[in-house]
């Protein structure tokens, strides 16, 4: 059976057995059009070119890794998102004066409520650290902290959405999405976004990291935590009933009905995102159940990184990056504190010092840190007040004008504080960071001028950071 369609002439091939009526008109429509042509033109111009389904040859593995346009500092992310939005005044903003007003009305904003929890100076750095992160705070020399970053909106579904994607409005490709688009992958036989989350979708669901209009290999792959076994975690990764050999070669008639339909009728985005997904699993068999055994991995580094939930997605984090994974995801909900704040903080920060901790001695250790830039913060802040729905043990009301994140590695200036908020940790006024900029400052540690990181769609340029974004160079090395 061939594959191949002569340029011009009658063809007996497999594509003959799918002419649908379309087609079939379209053929017929398209013959009549080139009779009338033939008379108009130079009969060189009626030869055959190309088909232009080939496509360039760029295209012929868009996960092949390539370098960026410019000189980078990381090759790779680790992105931990603190889904719910940590209060940064109690986390990596202290506020002494807030301290002192406790319990005071702060003007119309509300009753003031001065953090319980005590900041350190760590590092040579002398960084001031919440009492909440004794691990990761042995760590504040390879760290950047942002006081002063901002959003639009203070809802959690749109804010996550908007910090993963750029997009308050319509669907866009995720932060992953487009690093894997730019760069490609190292690893060809695993997924060059994966999404670790333990439990449930995230507030905003896919969309965190969808590909949207970028083509579907560079969506992100969502992986289960919570599962007891890489069977269960990455489920139907084996077929008992099909080889290798015979996968192959289904996959390999399907792609060719795929590149017919493409050629004949129109694009289909959510097949191709289907199909790719078939050739992922396909190559994953054997890659991921090597990478997600964490056992492994020695006792020892078990239970440095601890044998926990989260303790579990930061080595799988550390896996995957040293086996040429471009962009990793970690989910950690429950940040949002309306109530019982001390408590319920002082949990969540609990569960991620240690592993957080772990993974960045253990990226040092092994020369990892210097190519994987690390990142954590949540969507938004946290105001100052007492949550005004009177809880007897009150929390923290959204605040989209002010929140912290850090990132570590990959060319960051170590060490660093960067931005203010005002006294109370209202909103940011000194060097203020959109997430816009956020998103520029990653792409440019990467290698990538985030205005020319572009993909046309619907007749225009599409870019992470919409028409916005400044790189903070300060807090690049």
């Amino acid at each position: 059976m061939t594959h191949e369609r002569p340029c011009c002439g009658v063809s007996t091939n497999i594509e003959d057995y799918f002419l649908t009526r379309r087609r079939f008109l379209n053929r017929v429509g398209m013959g009549l059009g080139a009779l009338g042509l033939a008379t108009m033109l130079d009969p060189a111009d009626l030869l055959c070119g190309p088909d232009a389904a080939s496509g360039a040859s760029a295209a012929a593995n868009p996960l092949a890794p390539r370098p960026p346009p410019l000189q980078a500092t990381a090759k790779s992310v680790i992105h931990i998102f603190a889904q719910g939005a940590p209060s940064h005044i109690d986390t990596w903003d202290p506020k002494p004066e807030l301290v002192k007003m406790d319990g005071r009305t702060i003007g119309d904003s509300g009753v003031a409520m001065g953090s319980p929890f005590k900041f350190t100076p760590m590092g040579r750095s002398g960084t001031e650290v919440s009492e909440l992160f004794p691990g990761i705070g042995q760590h504040v020399d390879d760290m950047a902290v942002v006081r002063s970053m901002y959003t639009d909106i203070p809802a959690h579904e749109v804010a996550t959405v908007f910090m993963n994607t750029g997009s308050l409005r319509i669907t866009k490709p995720s932060m992953g999405s487009w690093v894997v688009y730019g760069l490609g992958t190292e690893n060809q036989n695993l997924p060059g976004f994966i999404a670790l989350r333990s439990g449930g979708l995230p507030s905003g669901g896919a969309a965190n990291y969808g590909s949207a209009f970028l083509p579907g290999v560079f969506q992100g792959s969502s992986v289960n935590t919570q599962a007891a076994n890489v069977q269960q975690m990455i489920q139907n990764i084996r077929n008992p009933y099909v080889g290798s050999g015979e996968q192959r070669r289904q996959m390999e008639f399907v792609e060719k009905l795929n590149e017919m339909q493409t050629r004949e009728l129109q694009h289909d985005q959510v097949l191709e995102t289907r199909l790719e997904s078939y050739e992922i699993a396909f190559k994953m068999q054997a890659a991921a159940t090597d990478a997600f055994d964490l056992n492994k991995e020695p006792e020892a580094m078990r239970l440095a990184y601890g044998r926990t939930p989260q303790g579990n997605q930061m080595l799988l984090a550390r896996r995957l990056i040293e086996r040429g994974v471009r962009f990793v995801q970690v989910w950690h909900d429950g940040w949002d504190h309306h109530q019982d704040l001390q408590e319920r903080i002082t949990k969540k920060a609990k569960e991620i010092d240690q592993p957080v901790a772990a993974l960045l001695a253990d990226l040092k250790q092994r020369g990892l840190l210097d190519t994987t830039l690390v990142l954590w913060g949540g969507e938004f802040g946290r105001k100052p007040t007492k949550d005004r729905n009177g809880y007897e043990n009150p929390g923290r009301d959204h605040d989209a004008r002010a929140f912290s994140v850090w990132l570590a590695g990959g060319g960051v200036k170590g060490g660093t504080i960067y931005g203010a908020t005002d006294q109370f940790g209202a909103e940011a006024v000194t060097d203020k960071v959109h997430v816009h900029d956020l998103h520029a400052t990653i792409l440019r540690a990467l290698g990538f001028d985030h205005t020319k990181l572009t993909y046309r769609f619907n007749g225009r340029d599409f870019r992470l950071t919409d028409v916005a974004g400044n790189v903070v160079q300060p807090i690049l090395a």
